[in-house]
């Protein structure tokens, strides 16, 4: 249970032991002055009038009556119990329960005052039915009355305190809610971008390549070949979509290892015209699946920019092993483009491809870096870095150039999640070991 929660338990439990002690004290007092004698049945039907209209001060109190309603119940019961304390001296002890209400009804101001009048009430009955004051009959109410002064202020104290716990619970409860609308909302966005990358990466490409074949069909004599192949295609972004709504993991990966996967992509660039081969260096093994899938996209995404856009004659896809990393290389012979500026023509596309790789690649731990000049080609390295315990960290990537396969000259960038290129300082070597055509 919280603090908040004891604190209310606390206050309730008082309230309850306050209504306790003022029908034992007035029953009390009624059994003495009952066998005291005299004015029975005045004693019986003021008492039973004192219960009743106490009584419906609970019940007002359940319904939150106002101020002036509390003070006027007060005030009768004060009247009540003069009468009962005119009556017998034995009801002069229910004066600590009226102690306790009008401290608690009245403002601190009025409440004290309020208090020395009942007190003075009490002492002038106990003297007037003893016939005089003696320390028993003075110190007596005034000792209740201390009493009950501190008992409010313990009362007072308790319930700012658990009023401020209530109050802290409920803007922490706000505060919980807030922060998980915030974390559903940021998942949501999240998961927004996550297929928006990759429909971009299985779907557009596959569109985008049967758009390609569809055109070839249109201007050639015998379209049998482009069509069977733009089939193949569609099939490919059927199956990516099927995927995409089942959340399941990629369907290329499915049964297949990573170089697996990344020889079938290479295969489905040569149906459209593309020279493309696929190379594998150092000992192969097991990846995560999100290293796995980020290298297979990143790689696929850059052929289909080579299709698009780079009028390659050849490109070669390097998937490259060591103990400390894995990266995959893709280069082209096309007709490359400035990567400071991916989008500074039509031919060059929108430059969001590259963004996604990158926004890819970092999820896991990954760098993408472009090397490119007009004219001279394209090389793409998706590098993941991987624990190596057993291995030094230092080792360097190894590299795959074909003999038949000349290295371009251009600028190098690292390309940022958001979209931009940041320009590598020095030569184009700061993509090492790039396998190039």
């Amino acid at each position: 249970m919280s603090r908040a929660g004891r604190g209310q338990d606390a206050l309730t439990l008082l309230r309850r032991a306050e209504h306790v002690l003022f029908a034992a004290l007035l029953a009390i007092g009624a059994g003495e002055a009952w066998a005291e004698g005299g004015q029975r049945l005045a004693v019986l039907l003021t008492t039973v009038a004192v219960a009743a209209w106490y009584a419906v001060g609970i019940a007002l109190s359940r319904r939150a009556a106002g101020v002036r309603m509390a003070l006027l119940w007060l005030l009768v019961l004060t009247a009540g119990w003069t009468v009962l304390l005119s009556l017998s001296l034995s009801f002069v002890w229910l004066a600590f329960a009226l102690y306790l209400l009008c401290l608690q009804l009245l403002p601190p101001r009025a409440g004290l005052p309020g208090t020395a009048a009942l007190t003075a009430v009490a002492v002038a009955a106990a003297g007037a039915h003893r016939g005089g004051l003696d320390s028993g009959t003075v110190l007596g109410p005034v000792f209740g009355a201390a009493v009950a002064i501190v008992i409010t202020a313990v009362y007072r104290r308790l319930r700012r305190e658990s009023e401020a716990r209530a109050t802290l619970v409920r803007e922490l409860t706000q505060a919980q809610e807030r922060l998980a609308a915030t974390e559903r909302r940021e998942g949501i966005l999240a998961e927004r971008e996550r297929l928006a990358r990759e429909i971009h990466d299985t779907v557009a490409q596959n569109l985008s390549s049967i758009i390609l074949l569809l055109r070839s069909a249109r201007d050639a004599a015998d379209a049998g070949p482009q069509l069977e192949v733009a089939e193949h295609a569609a099939r490919g972004a059927l199956e990516d979509t099927r995927r995409l709504v089942r959340a399941l993991a990629p369907a290329e990966l499915t049964g297949r290892s990573l170089p697996e996967a990344l020889e079938r992509a290479v295969a489905d660039a040569r149906h459209f015209g593309v020279e493309a081969r696929f190379v594998a260096d150092g000992e192969t093994g097991p990846l995560p699946t999100p290293v796995a899938v980020a290298l297979l996209r990143v790689a696929q995404a850059a052929l289909a920019n080579v299709r698009a856009h780079a009028r390659a004659a050849t490109v070669v896809v390097t998937l490259s092993y060591q103990p400390a990393a894995v990266r995959v290389d893709v280069a082209d012979d096309g007709i490359g483009f400035d990567p400071r500026h991916p989008a500074t023509s039509p031919s060059t596309g929108t430059g969001l491809g590259l963004a996604a790789m990158s926004s890819r690649l970092a999820e896991v731990g990954g760098v993408l870096v472009v090397e490119s000049t007009p004219g001279e080609g394209t090389a793409i390295s998706a590098t993941v870095p991987l624990p190596a315990p057993d291995h030094p960290a230092d080792v360097p990537l190894p590299s795959a150039r074909p003999a038949d396969v000349s290295p371009a000259s251009g600028p190098a960038a690292e390309v940022s999640p958001a979209g931009g290129a940041a320009p590598f300082s020095g030569t184009p070597s700061a993509v090492a070991g790039r396998a190039r055509p």
